[in-house]
């Protein structure tokens, strides 16, 4: 069985070149695969299934044509996505994911995160993804208008800009006793997980291993995983 895992591609209007490079990806590298994971951050902002930009229905049908031809894809809210719904599954044919969880790999298994939750010496972050995970919240905010919640997604993403500028890159980085926690209570040597844009394969102690996926820029990434073990790549977007 060939797995692929994906994350971090922050999908949106002003970089139609990431759209492009993930409907190529689907149409051509994905199509040789069983599976495809999405391990959160597909798209910069997600507002709710009940509106989907012009821009972005080309990936609604791109999934939806790599569903049909019988590659399971899975899905784990980032949190950019964190208002991905079950009307987006039923278009895309994709299954949602809890925020973690443990798959079978050739190797052994594997904790899939979207890794945000590990960061947790950034504890104003975590204080504002507690909010952003409410289920009381989350419908609050999806009973308001589409223009209202524009702004709203406007906003967020504008004090993500700024949070990021002015903290450390430790402080926004994984902990490492919140890794060990984690892979410990899922009884997994294994952790693959996106979100820190800082794509490498970290050797743990006792054989453990971390594998962070990358973001897409100018290079696009993805882990396929087979009997032949787990490989990082990286490739052009063009």
């Amino acid at each position: 069985m060939r797995i692929l895992f994906i994350s971090d591609l922050h999908l949106y209007s002003a970089r139609p070149d990431l759209t492009r490079a993930l409907i190529g990806f689907l149409d051509s590298t994905a199509q040789t695969c069983d599976q495809l994971y999405i391990l959160g951050d597909l798209f910069e902002a997600w507002i709710g299934d009940d509106f989907i930009a012009d821009d972005l229905q080309p990936v609604i049908t791109a999934l939806r044509r790599l569903s049909d031809s019988g590659c399971e894809i899975f899905f784990q809210h980032g949190n950019r996505d964190f208002l991905v719904g079950e009307r987006f599954a039923q278009l895309t044919g994709v299954t949602l994911l809890d925020d973690a969880i443990v798959i079978q790999l050739a190797s052994g298994p594997a904790l899939l995160m979207h890794g945000d939750q590990l960061c947790t010496d950034d504890h104003e972050y975590q204080a504002l993804r507690q909010q952003l995970r409410d289920p009381q919240w989350q419908q609050a905010v999806l009973e308001q208008s589409v223009e209202e919640r524009l702004a709203m997604a406007k906003q967020l993403r504008m004090a993500s800009e700024s949070h990021t500028a002015n903290k450390s890159t430790q402080i926004m980085d994984v902990n490492p006793q919140a890794v060990t926690q984690a892979m410990s209570e899922a009884h997994c040597k294994l952790l693959i997980h996106g979100h820190t844009h800082r794509p490498a394969v970290h050797q743990l102690k006792d054989g453990q291993q971390r594998i962070v996926l990358g973001d897409w820029d100018t290079s696009g990434w993805y882990l396929d995983a087979s009997e032949q073990g787990e490989k990082l790549i990286e490739f052009s977007i063009n």
